[in-house]
């Protein structure tokens, strides 16, 4: 994410209609923070046993290099008091665990260390329905000719919210969207995807996510921002900064951004026929 100061709507169309060159409009920027991205994923079929956790820092909005974070040290703690430690890849920000152990509905705690100061954050681990079917239409989109695909699985009866990712090979990142079952719950569901790209041959990757309340509001934020500003995903360049669940126990002025997050999911690989 990259943090920057808003700018008059009229200026920037001021300059837009004033030249023909492409302008680089100094812009201000804050302090570099601190980016967690803490998203443990249990595949079904799968031990869950190896896991990562990213960390990042936020930087201008022309730079398109994200700066890596080393030297941290990243831990996750269940309710036992059973600690995993995830070790960085080196100079890459990624640090990893092969033996992490998740369990439906347990509490885990966050901690990452790093410059002297401590983030924490406290989930618990989410299930999910398995994907029933995966089905195609070739009349589907908003214009009624574009491919679409409809991803069926069956709500349990209980409080549940959902994430999914698309991510079709003719795409650059991914496409998020999030559900709840409020006015719907024990129902058959399912989540549709459609662009007027798509062609046969083109392979999608769905993945189907169970998440805790308080992550299907963040995400909430962070894609109606997305959609608002343009972006085609909620992890570009959004206008306003969203606080997450991870908090500086040294200095909550310094906080981090990201979110720490603990969902089982499953997935399917789909080709557009």
């Amino acid at each position: 994410m990259k943090i920057f100061n808003y700018i008059s709507l009229t200026i920037a169309l001021l300059f837009l209609a004033s030249c023909e060159e492409v302008v680089k409009i100094d812009l201000s920027t804050s302090e570099p923070k601190l980016v967690i991205d803490a998203t443990i994923k249990w595949q079904k079929g799968t031990d869950g046993s190896s896991q990562k956790v990213i960390l990042s820092t936020t930087t201008d909005f022309y730079s398109n290099v994200i700066p890596k974070v080393s030297g941290a040290v990243v831990s996750i703690k269940n309710s036992e008091n059973i600690n995993y430690v995830f070790s960085e890849i080196p100079n890459t920000g990624e640090y990893q665990c092969t033996v992490f152990k998740p369990i439906i509905g347990e509490t885990y705690i966050l901690t990452v260390v790093y410059k002297g100061e401590t983030y924490t954050a406290t989930e618990t681990m989410q299930s999910v329905t398995p994907i029933l079917s995966t089905t195609q239409k070739n009349n589907g989109g908003f214009s009624g000719k574009d491919y679409e695909i409809e991803v069926s699985f069956q709500d349990p009866l209980a409080k549940n919210f959902y994430l999914v990712k698309f991510f079709p090979d003719i795409y650059k990142t991914p496409s998020y969207s999030i559900l709840k079952d409020e006015f719907t719950n024990g129902n058959l569901k399912s989540w549709q995807f459609s662009d007027e790209d798509l062609k046969q041959g083109t392979k999608i990757n769905i993945t189907h996510y169970g998440v805790s309340e308080l992550y299907y509001n963040y995400m909430n934020k962070i894609i109606s921002i997305s959609n608002s500003s343009g972006g085609g995903s909620p992890f570009q360049t959004p206008p306003a900064t969203v606080r997450g669940n991870i908090v500086n126990q040294n200095d909550v002025n310094n906080y981090a951004l990201g979110f720490f997050s603990l969902s089982e999911v499953d997935v399917r690989d789909y080709v557009i026929q």
